[in-house]
């Protein structure tokens, strides 16, 4: 008998990959997916750990979805991802609803825990298993797929920076070997997808038997994929082969995501940070020597325990040296648990009015190189139909969304497009 799974995904790209998987795993056990939360037979959580109060926001849509399983006592609710790793039967506790939680390394156990709660059994596993859950995942279905896709060779991190929760959620870093990866790869290119995103909390310290930068030669040969990125990656991970790859590999798109938190170097050692703003300033120029047009994306958190007025003009001073494409900022929030969060904060309005200066600063940029591409050529890799007829939607090779009008290009196909005119956060054009 068919059942409906609803996934509610929170947080990063990471995330999206696992709720597919999740959704794969599940598909066997006869679940196919469903958009709204009333038809669905099981609801899960895919929860993100690094916005503030993550867990009170899980806990909050919780109490709402309560009510859907006081009319269906039948219906099965699940918390997964980073949430679920940090809280673990405590969301039970707190919510007695919740039948089903686990963590982000055990998902590919999901079947035999959907058995234990149709048995009547609440299900916990939040372990950190010795096994590759890559390993027991099934394969994917042959559907037809979206031209670009999220593709997981990394999880976990070592570098323990003062504010992240990321080393206690998903613990240390693990690298999928590279025969499984292009296997993967070569799967979802048989079945359309034209790009690949490489996932990875740490993606530049890929070590599956090769490095990132190998991995990325290797996955170049396959035909029929055109185009790679990866994310996100750590400024002491970006090795000289990395570097060389922007320049010589063709396929691997010019642009890079690369955070730096801040531009104080005293603030970066406060954050457990092991590079400096100058070394990450000499990387930055080593990258554009290597691939002179690259588009340059970046994380920043204002009023970090202890920031100064001088250290937050040291962080603006960065950014106008580096002149980003994209960046996203934040203002600080604790996490329990982390070394930060012991420490004196900033004050909250000072926060605020920092984090506007700084985006104010970025949307300056961000701007600037937008115009910058009015009456340039680009490649638009076409994703989907736009709203207005005979419009179609796709991504240029600097991640910008471009909106084709009356182009012949079809989704799953490159277009080359001349640029008309530029919004904050897109681009709109012709096909030629």
């Amino acid at each position: 008998m068919t059942k409906k799974l609803f996934i509610k995904t929170y947080g990063c790209q990471m995330n999206v990959y696992d709720s597919e998987r999740m959704a794969e795993a599940l598909g066997g056990q006869g679940y196919v997916e469903t958009k709204t939360p009333e038809d669905a037979d099981m609801i899960l959580l895919n929860t993100c750990h690094i916005r503030e109060k993550a867990a009170e926001k899980v806990y909050s849509e919780l109490g709402r979805l309560k009510p859907l399983k006081d009319l269906n006592p039948d219906l099965k609710i699940g918390v997964a991802g980073c949430v679920a790793q940090a809280e673990g039967e405590e969301i039970m506790r707190r919510q007695p609803a919740v039948d089903l939680v686990v963590g982000p390394q055990t998902y590919h156990r999901l079947p035999e825990m959907e058995a234990r709660v149709r048995a009547g059994k609440p299900a916990l596993d939040t372990d950190f298993p010795a096994e590759d859950k890559f390993d027991h995942l099934k394969g994917r279905p042959k559907a037809r797929r979206a031209p670009a896709a999220f593709l997981t060779v990394q999880e976990g991190c070592d570098k323990f920076c003062a504010f992240c929760v990321v080393p206690y959620t998903r613990g240390a870093e693990v690298s999928r070997p590279a025969t499984r990866v292009l296997e993967e790869a070569r799967d979802l290119v048989e079945r359309g997808v034209r790009e690949v995103t490489l996932l990875g909390q740490n993606v530049n310290a890929y070590h599956g038997g090769m490095t990132l930068a190998g991995l990325i030669r290797e996955l170049a040969c396959i035909d029929g994929l055109e185009r790679i990125r990866y994310t996100t990656s750590h400024p002491n991970d970006m090795g000289d082969d990395l570097i060389a790859a922007h320049g010589e590999v063709d396929k691997l798109m010019p642009y890079l995501h690369l955070p730096v938190q801040s531009g104080s170097d005293r603030i970066l050692k406060r954050m457990n940070r092991s590079h400096t703003a100058e070394s990450y300033l000499r990387l930055i120029e080593r990258i554009r020597e290597a691939r002179p047009d690259i588009v340059l994306s970046g994380d920043f958190i204002v009023g970090f325990p202890e920031e100064t007025d001088a250290d937050f003009e040291a962080t603006m001073e960065l950014v106008r040296q580096v002149r980003y494409g994209y960046a996203y900022s934040f203002k600080y929030s604790s996490r329990p648990g982390t070394p930060a969060a012991e420490r004196p904060g900033v004050d909250p309005a000072v926060a605020d009015e920092r984090l506007q200066r700084l985006q104010a600063l970025i949307t300056t940029h961000q701007r600037d190189i937008q115009e910058s591409m009015v009456g340039r050529e680009l490649d638009v890799l076409i994703e989907k139909p736009g709203r207005n007829p005979g419009q179609m939607i796709g991504k240029s090779q600097y991640l910008h969304s471009v909106h084709v009008q009356d182009g012949s290009a079809g989704v799953g196909e490159i277009a080359r497009v001349r640029v008309l005119d530029a919004k904050t956060n897109s681009l709109g054009g012709v096909q030629i």
